[in-house]
């Protein structure tokens, strides 16, 4: 028996003497994005790239889950647990089904490029829609949650692979990713480096046990990531510890002699990229490792492990065991944007809706009002739902549709307006008409307008996507003429509600003071437009956060292509924001009560204690308890402040509940200017509260923060990182 089909050998054994039968051009065959038959030992070719960013994406039909950065503002990692495991549901009930008529093409496999961890650093960057939003603790968290529901909990078998990327220092200019470092430069110092973009990659790593990593193709201090010893090696294997494989982002080996101009031929570039950590490369140029051995430039034994650890990890996939041993190989395609999966798409959009203003409690509307005018350029569009990377649901509800649908119970008569173009700021008036009016009129003969605004993956996104007219942004405002037609409807003299469909924040400050009410919806999925009509008319309390900080303008935040997080985000930014991170308003009010919070610590211990929640007002709802500290007497400079736990609570009115809450002593260190973890004993300041303890949150919110000290004593200790 060909030793990788026989289920009764260790998975090392089994790739191993796989390995000795195969030759140099079968072993490279291997280490490329499509991975080639190998008929003679039985082995299928495998196509490693597929996408499952919020849902199984590029491979039709599938349930569209929120945007990443959608799924950022529940706050709960417990139920974006739950999301990722239906995500991985569908992806493995397509791979069974296309298994079944022999179809290994692009999109259809189980090991997935997802999540993206990056951290988004500044709000022009289009792909920030991708991520978890701007706080290292926040991402570390949820994806190590997308990560575990992804990958799933079986002693034996991997139900799909995740991807951490990219790695590491990346956020844009999306533009210029090719050639970072040439048109730009990405220096970071190690303090930076771990303080704010390592950390997340580290936890995931350790915690989630992450089958892949994914390079990008930006250079960092002069060395392109999917091709450096330090980040690679030194970092990534000897210092996390990682076990699982290591893959570039799609063609960026190509970029090194292409852009970055650091080899002059693929030959160099793929062993520059082998030699230097690369296991796999996401496109062709490895297939030069067949000539590069040649040359001397790469050695073969040293292709056998980048082959072992590709081999393992089909194994542990179940790609080589009868299909009786292997558990996920049941799952059906009927699954795939089931009933049950619409369901919960709508609780996570539901979940992930942020109330930014309600001005005199005008939400929810309730039977107050019986004429609305539906009004904008998102409020019919298909676009917005989706974002990104997503897949094409067999069933969708724009906004207007949810609030057709809605105030059709209620008697309510809606009145549809587009208002004018997403992004044109001009209309052709041979073939066009202006829209602006038809929308005055619409509010004038309704008694409330709700706005649909914003933007949509035309307008930010991914370098070189088809259709887009910009990746990244230069302006944070509503393009086009849509502020112009806030201005418009708002001259009517009645109540005006903003909806706002985006992936990276809007600065919108004269057209917020136009607004009784602003709900942020990011990109919401499928059943986007049910959830925003179940919260506008009350059926649902809104409970999302911020995962990112709005500026009130482009003007305070530094210039895009510096990677010096000095003045950038809540953690550093000195500028007072428009709307700070971890905002978001509710339809009730809570407390918050610390109980046996203790006053000293030794170094190296945790932080446990636990707070009372109480709902204070009128209707149930749910809050995210928040916690942040501050090092009082810190010998670095630290953040102003930072996030160290969170957790999502529901209570009905006037219920209160007990949560625990643990402070990691990991998350006590500071960092040094040479990259060490540190223990220092001193003071802390804690802050519990539903929002950031910052002067904007406790201005606009009803909710306490709770502040009090904690003093760590003992002798100061490095720590691992």
């Amino acid at each position: 028996m060909n030793p990788l089909f026989n289920m009764d050998l260790p998975v090392e054994e089994r790739a191993a003497e796989t390995i000795k039968q195969m030759t140099l051009e079968e072993k490279v065959s291997q280490l490329v994005y499509k991975s080639a038959a190998i008929e003679r030992l039985g082995i299928p070719a495998y196509h490693w790239w597929n996408e499952c960013l919020h849902g199984v994406a590029r491979c039709g039909t599938a349930t569209v889950f929120p945007q990443a950065i959608g799924l950022a503002a529940m706050f709960d990692a417990e139920f974006l647990k739950r999301v990722a495991e239906a995500i991985s549901d569908e992806i493995r009930g397509k791979y069974n089904a296309y298994q079944s008529i022999g179809d290994n093409s692009i999109y259809k496999g189980i090991t997935e490029y997802a999540p993206n961890i990056n951290i988004f650093r500044d709000p022009r960057w289009g792909r920030g829609q991708e991520t978890y939003g701007e706080d290292p603790f926040l991402t570390a968290e949820l994806g190590i949650a997308f990560i575990r529901g992804i990958q799933g909990e079986d002693e034996k078998y991997r139900k799909a692979d995740a991807n951490v990327k990219h790695y590491v220092v990346h956020s844009g200019p999306d533009e210029l990713r090719h050639e970072i470092d040439v048109k730009i430069d990405v220096k970071i110092d190690e303090k930076q480096f771990r303080e704010t973009y390592l950390y997340a990659f580290a936890r995931c790593i350790r915690e989630a046990d992450v089958a892949c990593v994914m390079g990008a193709y930006n250079r960092v201090n002069g060395a392109p990531c999917s091709g450096s010893t330090y980040l690679l090696k030194d970092i990534l294997r000897d210092e996390l510890g990682f076990k699982g494989y290591v893959v570039s982002d799609s063609f960026a080996i190509d970029d090194f002699h292409l852009h970055h101009k650091i080899t002059a031929t693929p030959v160099e570039s793929a062993a520059m990229a082998f030699n230097h950590g690369c296991d796999q490369n996401g496109g062709t140029t490895f297939l030069f490792l067949t000539e590069a051995v040649d040359q001397g430039l790469v050695k073969e034994e040293d292709i056998d492990i980048s082959v072992q650890r590709l081999l393992e990890e089909r194994i542990r996939l179940g790609m080589f065991d009868s299909a009786e041993a292997v558990p996920f190989n049941k799952i059906s395609d009927d699954v795939v944007d089931c009933a049950e999966f619409r369901r919960l798409a709508k609780e996570a959009a539901e979940k992930s809706a942020v109330l930014l203003k309600n001005k005199e409690k005008i939400l929810p509307l309730e039977n107050k009002y019986k004429t609305i005018a539906v009004i904008g350029p998102n409020a019919d569009s298909r676009d917005v739902l989706l974002g990104n990377y997503s897949g094409t649901p067999s069933k969708y509800t724009t906004l207007l549709r949810g609030m057709q649908e809605e105030a059709e119970k209620r008697g309510v008569d809606i009145i549809y307006a587009e208002g004018c173009d997403l992004y044109k700021k001009e209309y052709r008036t041979l073939c066009e008409t202006d829209l602006i009016p038809e929308a005055v009129l619409a509010a004038r003969r309704s008694d409330i307008s709700v706005l649909c605004l914003g933007l949509s993956p035309v307008l930010e996104g991914e370098e070189g996507e088809e259709g887009a007219v910009q990746c990244d942004r230069e302006h944070l405002g509503l393009p086009g003429r849509q502020a112009e037609l806030v201005r418009a409807v708002a001259g009517e003299g009645k109540p005006v509600i903003l909806v706002l469909c985006n992936g990276s924040p809007l600065s919108i400050p004269k057209e917020e003071t136009l607004a009784d009410a602003v709900l942020e919806v990011w990109y919401p999925g499928e059943e986007g437009g049910s959830a925003v009509a179940d919260i506008l008319f009350g059926n649902y309390n809104p409970s999302g956060r911020l995962p990112v900080t709005v500026v009130k303008s482009a003007e305070d935040l530094p210039p895009f292509e510096s990677y010096d997080m000095k003045g950038r985000t809540y953690r550093f930014s000195e500028k007072e924001p428009m709307y700070p991170f971890g905002y978001g308003l509710s339809y009730t009010e809570f407390s918050y009560r610390p109980v046996d919070i203790p006053q000293k610590i030794s170094v190296g211990q945790d932080i446990y204690f636990e707070t009372v929640v109480k709902n204070t007002g009128m209707r149930s709802g749910e809050t995210v308890v928040q916690v942040y500290i501050h090092d009082e007497e810190a010998s670095v400079e630290v953040p102003k402040r930072q996030l160290v736990f969170f957790k999502r609570v529901m209570l009905e009115s006037g219920e209160e509940k007990s949560v625990p809450i643990c402070i990691r002593a990991r998350d006590l260190a500071v960092i040094r200017k040479n990259g060490t973890c540190v223990l220092e004993p001193g003071v802390f300041d804690v802050y519990i509260g539903g929002s950031q303890p910052d002067e904007v949150s406790r201005r606009l919110t009803d909710d306490n923060i709770w502040e009090g000290k904690v003093e760590m004593t003992g002798q100061e200790t490095e720590i691992p990182y």
